[in-house]
């Protein structure tokens, strides 16, 4: 099935661009010109990918992502012309699963959507249900829950939370996990990691200043701890 990719820039340029470079890799596009336009068209064509500009008049990126995250669980590539760290920490904050750089190629954006892409479609298809003390992740059903009470994780989270808990006491190394859940690694992007676990520490942690669940290994990466 043809999947479907929302382009959101204020750039008409660079929208054109990536809907006539996006369509002949084999994918259905849609485009919008500010996060208020993104909502409507999202909220109609149910993307299965989202390509997100962060910096636009009206709606900006941060705006759409706070209001649509409690929506749907589409992934989402977050595109920023600046090159301070704190954007891009702050969108995946947000709950980007990735993030690119302004000037890029479309081959390397495109690398990117497919590697998102993959990366979702495999864990829709594993089935087992993971549990740790209070905490139990559904794969099937995209559930995480702990103490019975439903926690919200984005999709990166949730993928992130999977390949750590299918392997308790396993050290894996920021580059790892990143190649596990976008496949691809990229030099200078494995500190990503760090957010993500960041926030599943505040979601799935009783104190995440002492986590239970999920260790540092320091110079290094993280570990899912093995209880008894």
């Amino acid at each position: 099935m043809t999947k479907k990719i929302l382009v959101v820039d204020d750039k008409a340029e660079l929208r054109t661009l990536l809907k006539s470079y996006l369509t002949q890799e084999g994918f259905d596009i849609s485009t919008a010109a500010d996060g208020q336009q993104a909502l409507y068209v999202a909220r109609s064509e149910k993307p299965d990918l989202i390509i997100l500009d962060l910096m636009m008049p009206e709606m900006g990126g941060y705006d759409f992502m706070r209001v649509y995250s409690r929506e749907a669980e589409t992934p989402v590539i977050i595109l920023t012309a600046k090159l301070e760290e704190n954007d891009k920490v702050l969108g995946l904050e947000l709950g980007a699963d990735d993030y690119v750089t302004k000037p890029f190629s479309p081959r390397e954006l495109t690398a990117r959507v497919r590697a998102v892409l993959r990366r979702v479609e495999k864990h829709h298809e594993e089935q087992p249900i993971l549990r740790a003390g209070e905490l139990c992740l559904d794969n099937a059903g995209r559930l995480t829950t702990v103490a019975g009470r439903p926690v919200d994780l984005t999709p990166s989270e949730f993928d992130l939370l999977a390949t750590l808990m299918s392997a308790p006491g396993r050290v894996f190394s920021r580059l790892e996990l990143l190649e596990r859940l976008q496949g691809t690694a990229y030099e200078g992007y494995e500190r990503t990691i760090d957010v993500h676990v960041r926030n599943l520490r505040t979601k799935i942690e009783a104190d995440p200043s002492e986590p239970r669940y999920i260790e540092t290994v320091y110079g290094i990466g993280y570990r899912f701890a093995i209880r008894d």
